[in-house]
């Protein structure tokens, strides 16, 4: 999807297939003129242990990940800063929670009309 500025913006959704509370949900933008993709939010799943490295803190919770320019000077991961929530529980509710976060804007025709569309147009006689 493109943004208003032609930023090219990407949602990236894993979901491990054993332990359904592995999960990451990824909003990244494309850095321009490149291959890159840099994450500016992680929603992840109460799977493993985190700890930021500048605070200290260690927890092992659903928690979110945000890009961070103190971080990104320490040489980490642009995303390495994340704070434990109780915003969701699963990676659906996660992905509410980004779309939300991001001030996602549905589009005005709903999806429902999209699917009709094509099928009105499988049916239409040439």
């Amino acid at each position: 999807m493109s943004g208003d500025a032609g930023n090219e913006f990407f949602i990236i959704i894993r979901q491990n297939s054993i332990n359904p509370l592995d999960f990451s949900v990824i909003l990244a933008v494309r850095v321009p003129k490149t291959n890159q993709l840099f994450r500016l939010r992680r929603y992840n799943g109460k799977s493993h242990e985190h700890t930021n490295l500048i605070e200290g803190n260690t927890f092992y919770d659903f928690h979110i990940h945000c890009a961070s320019e103190r971080y990104q000077r320490l040489g980490t991961r642009e995303d390495a800063y994340a704070e434990p929530t109780s915003r969701f529980d699963n990676y659906y509710t996660a992905l509410q929670c980004l779309f939300a976060d991001a001030a996602f804007v549905a589009s005005p025709r709903g999806q429902a009309e999209l699917f009709e569309e094509v099928e009105r147009d499988e049916h239409r006689e040439y």
